[in-house]
């Protein structure tokens, strides 16, 4: 029997005002995320998405406005807790931002080193562990020019996965891919929603957004809006 209870939520704005630097960027933002849900921001470039972003993983202060993101307050957060509110983000960008000098295996290394695992037995485990989850479990040894835009990417969703995050933001995911090849990711970032992550993609791939229908948000003029199941959206205008 289903869970008829309501999910947990993982992500709460309210009244906020996004910033870049003192440049206001969206008003009045009001946005509840729960655990596991997928979710699809939508808008013209340099309409926000990337900057409520940035917000959500306090790459920008959040100066005006409640936020709380996987129990973190951003109004008052500390630098020095910064760090920790990002263990439970995971960031997926359009331009995979991989090292290019070492391998898949060693750019995961990378970062479980650099967020406090220390034991190689462990660290390999994981690794492999996300590498299935994203099938790219006979890639690891591969440098990422030996690999293709897509399999990048599966990399980067990889690496997101590392320290089990609760939310996976993703800027424009399939922005560098072939139809194809987007379809498989969003179909992975929809897999990875199912196992209780929050999944929110800033797109403007409206194919992808029409073929997977998902709660969608619209940015357009400084705010956001909830896009209507029987709204009938014309997104390529947006």
């Amino acid at each position: 029997m289903e869970d008829s209870q309501p999910k947990e939520r993982i992500i709460e704005l309210a009244g906020c005002n996004i910033w870049q630097q003192d440049h206001l960027v969206l008003t009045n933002v009001n946005l509840n995320v729960s655990r596991g849900e997928f979710i699809y921001l939508v808008g013209k470039v340099g309409s926000g998405k990337t900057s409520l972003i940035k917000t959500l993983n306090a790459q920008l202060p959040l100066k005006e406005g409640t936020g709380i993101v996987a129990g973190f307050n951003l109004s008052v957060i500390k630098n020095r807790e910064i760090p920790y509110l990002r263990r439970k983000v995971g960031i997926v960008f359009q331009d995979f931002q991989l090292l290019i000098d070492r391998s898949v295996n060693d750019n995961l290394e990378f970062v479980l080193r650099a967020t406090g695992w220390k034991e190689s037995t462990e660290i390999d485990n994981r690794i492999n562990e996300v590498l299935d989850k994203v099938g790219l479990n006979l890639k690891g040894y591969k440098m990422p020019h030996q690999l293709s835009g897509g399999e990048q990417q599966r990399v980067v969703i990889g690496r997101a996965l590392l320290n089990e995050p609760e939310i996976i933001l993703a800027d424009e995911p399939t922005g560098n891919l072939d139809p194809e090849t987007s379809e498989g990711i969003v179909r992975l970032l929809k897999d990875i929603s199912n196992t209780g992550r929050a999944v929110i993609i800033a797109t403007h791939n409206y194919t992808i957004v029409k073929k997977f229908s998902a709660r969608t948000i619209k940015f357009e003029n400084g705010k956001i809006s909830e896009v209507r199941d029987d709204e009938e959206i014309e997104l390529e205008k947006l």
